[in-house]
């Protein structure tokens, strides 16, 4: 099965007043999978459904490899979709479950049988076919609803927040059974999550969205360690946004730097580095690491992340004591004007 390329142009999508989506154009690559992160309301799940058809933008194309879909109805896209409360019938058993988009399809009975069983032999549920949906962990049926999915091989996956129902550990233990199955089938993987650990581990590549638009598309390294712009910075995890003045750089703008590229304590003098000095606002202990919040002449206050494999001292400060913390040059990033779109 060969993956397909995905092509959003100019996709505009409005409410009344409110815009969902702000002239987006994006490119999935075939067998790619990507992202889209955002907060509540930032227009990743428009953007979704516009592709899977159950929205209809005002302007703008979608495009499934050399295929124009954009008025087409969901049926004809050949996509598989997996929603947020999996969408499965409870009346039926976990074999019928997953047959179902094969019968709606016309597929005889016995090749049905077989491929549904195929299918969940793929997510290690062949020997739960014949059991009730209720019968069911929430692993299990979030494992059901990729299953059928994938029984009629589309060649693109469309993902809305599948995991977002499950506890903590199962969670990410579901995140790699995910990236596993979609290297697998190698099909094209579009997954939409307000998590960003989630994203971080699974993806490709990850769009970050705000305001019906797309502030930035890049590798998960990138996105983390060098965001174009300060709402990406403090989406994505404790970031510290400076005036570059205050950070003892030449330049003008600001600086990001992440609270776990701090560190406590005078630098050396062969280390070239960003100092910082204050006193402890507040600080907090919560298991793996030490936040220290430290405040800085200026009023501005910076947040540290102290591993606490490295946090001797840590228990014995204080709030008011006298810290300096620094951070090596080469994790101090410049950001574009805030606001600055991919």
């Amino acid at each position: 099965m060969t993956p397909l390329p995905i092509t959003f142009e100019r996709l505009r999508k409005t409410y009344g007043d409110y815009t969902a989506l702000d002239d987006v154009s994006l490119r999935i690559e075939p067998g790619e999978f990507l992202t889209l992160l955002g907060p509540s309301g930032s227009g990743k799940t428009t953007l979704l459904m516009a592709l899977a058809g159950f929205i209809r933008p005002e302007a703008g194309t979608i495009m499934i490899g050399e295929r124009d879909v954009t008025r087409l109805p969901p049926n004809k896209r050949d996509i598989g979709i997996v929603f947020q409360n999996y969408a499965l019938f409870p009346h039926m058993s976990v074999r019928a479950n997953v047959e179902y988009p094969l019968k709606l399809r016309g597929v005889r009975e016995a090749e049905a049988r077989k491929r549904a069983m195929a299918a969940l032999e793929r997510v290690k549920l062949g020997a739960f076919a014949e059991r009730d949906i209720a019968a069911l962990s929430g692993g299990q049926r979030q494992r059901v609803a990729l299953a059928r999915a994938i029984v009629y091989e589309p060649r693109v996956m469309l993902m809305d927040e599948p995991l977002s129902a499950l506890d903590k550990n199962l969670r990410e233990h579901m995140q790699f059974e995910i990236r596993r199955l979609h290297d697998d089938l190698g099909i094209t993987t579009i997954y939409v999550t307000h998590d960003q650990r989630e994203a971080l581990t699974m993806s490709d590549r990850i769009a970050v969205m705000e305001a019906g638009r797309i502030r930035q598309i890049d590798t998960p390294q990138e996105i983390y360690h060098r965001p174009r712009t300060a709402f990406v910075a403090e989406f994505m995890g404790e970031a510290n946004i400076l005036p570059a003045e205050a950070a003892g750089a030449a330049s003008q703008g600001q600086l990001v730097i992440r609270a776990e590229h701090l560190h406590l304590g005078e630098v050396d003098g062969e280390t070239d580095a960003v100092v910082l000095s204050g006193h402890v606002a507040a600080l907090a202990f919560r298991g793996e690491n030490w936040l220290v919040q430290l405040a800085l002449a200026s009023g501005q206050e910076v947040m540290l992340s102290i591993p606490s494999s490295r946090a001797e001292g840590c228990e014995n400060l204080r709030a008011g004591d006298a810290i300096t913390a620094h951070a090596a040059r080469q994790h101090v990033h410049h950001l574009l004007e805030a606001g600055t779109d991919a």
